[in-house]
């Protein structure tokens, strides 16, 4: 994919690749930053009602956000051994309708991905774009776990080259 505004198109969907939950990930994750029961120990999840140990919705994300990290790394290093300077990626505005859709549970193993769903041209900053997209994992079993939907801005080729705004979900 590549990683000029100009060039993406919607419906274009990056692998971001999977992870595996481990019960010692999970409980370790949950130790520095999500300390409730369900996410400590099978016992105490056992008691809740997940019924077993499950990852915390904040560790499903930060694990998306590592996956998007590392194949970003993985295109900028293949552009580089093509003789391409990698495009930098711009900050992103914020997220919305952020959906921990079903648990992950130890041993689970979510498939993260990103598709491009819209395109803004920005009118303050002619040099870049905003990117929306759906972001979500998928377990082994084919069920959407988490699901976001992003913006971020992406530099233009062209600069300063007016598009017209499309977003696919929008009718």
């Amino acid at each position: 994919m590549s990683a000029w505004f100009e060039d993406m198109a919607i419906g274009d969907r990056l692998d971001l690749g999977s992870h595996h939950f481990t019960a010692e990930d999970i409980i370790r994750f949950a130790r520095q930053f999500d300390p409730q029961p369900f996410h400590l120990s099978e016992a105490g999840a056992a008691a809740t009602h997940f019924g077993r140990l499950c990852a915390s919705g904040w560790h499903t994300g930060a694990v998306f956000m590592r996956r998007l990290v590392l194949t970003h790394q993985r295109l900028d290093e293949e552009a580089r051994q093509r003789g391409e300077t990698p495009v930098p990626r711009g900050p992103s505005p914020g997220f919305e309708n952020l959906k921990w859709l079903k648990p992950v549970f130890a041993g689970d193993t979510i498939r993260y991905a990103s598709e491009v769903t819209g395109k803004i041209d920005t009118t303050g900053r002619p040099d870049w774009g905003i990117i929306l997209g759906v972001n979500e994992g998928v377990n082994q079993h084919g069920e959407v776990v988490f699901r976001f939907d992003s913006r971020v801005y992406i530099p233009k080729r062209t600069g300063g080259e007016r598009l017209e705004h499309r977003d696919a979900t929008a009718g």
